[in-house]
């Protein structure tokens, strides 16, 4: 899980300590273990270089790099007990729960927050859906389980004819570079925002929240506003 994170973080690592040296490696230990505390300016600096999942740039590269290597490190043997692992890459709904134990990361993410979730970038990656198609197309594990691509869609864009080809395309040609599964939303910036602020107006709305599908107000608060923050980044 939370590729995104991780490839931001080793490419923030490169670019401000190892290329630019900005920071030593001292004190960014230190900056994580006080979770940026009076150092915003420094966690903006690290957060403000170029995302996984934008295209062509040093964060995907360590994606697939990240990606490969975990497999290779699954598959070199079985565990303890004989069994065979199939590598893959999701978190489910975990993706509060699992931030929740880990401390400050070098992409400038606060501790015990969410991490990205499953292969996706971290939200506001700033990116395309094309380049979100392309980048988790390039990180998935090939043993035959999955790497989902999250994507959330706004019912504008299938309004006419074009609209729905352009829908068609980035779904056969994610497909048609190795993704494996796709969990689509399409729902408008209005009503997902209207149905946060009060649930119980739309009872029957169902959102596909990662590898399962879910009445929206069945989510706890946490999850919803997970939901709604990674809509709207993406339709941004």
């Amino acid at each position: 899980a939370a590729i995104g994170t991780v490839a931001d973080s080793f490419a923030a690592l490169e670019q401000r300590i190892e290329r630019e040296k900005r920071l030593t490696w001292r004190e960014l230990a230190d900056h994580l273990k006080r979770d940026f505390k009076d150092a915003e300016h420094i966690r903006l600096m690290l957060k403000s270089i170029p995302h996984y999942g934008q295209g062509g740039t040093r964060a995907d590269e360590w994606a697939v790099r990240i990606a490969d290597t975990f497999t290779r490190l699954v598959k070199e043997k079985p565990t303890p007990a004989g069994y065979n692992v199939i590598p893959g890459l999701f978190s489910w709904a975990s993706m509060i729960s699992m931030g929740q134990t880990v401390g400050a990361t070098p992409n400038g993410r606060h501790a015990q927050t969410p991490i990205s979730q499953g292969a996706n970038p971290e939200p506001g990656f700033g990116g395309t859906p094309t380049s979100l198609a392309v980048a988790v197309a390039s990180v998935q594990c090939g043993y035959g389980n999955t790497a989902p691509l999250q994507l959330d869609i706004d019912p504008i864009l299938g309004k006419d004819e074009e609209g729905i080809e352009k829908i068609e395309a980035l779904i056969l040609g994610h497909l048609k570079m190795g993704g494996t599964m796709i969990n689509m939303n399409v729902i408008d910036r209005e009503k997902i925002l209207e149905a946060n602020k009060d649930p119980s107006k739309y009872p029957d709305l169902i959102v596909r929240v990662t590898g399962f599908s879910a009445y929206f107000a069945s989510l706890s608060r946490n999850l919803r506003q997970l939901v709604v923050d990674r809509m709207l980044a993406e339709e941004a």
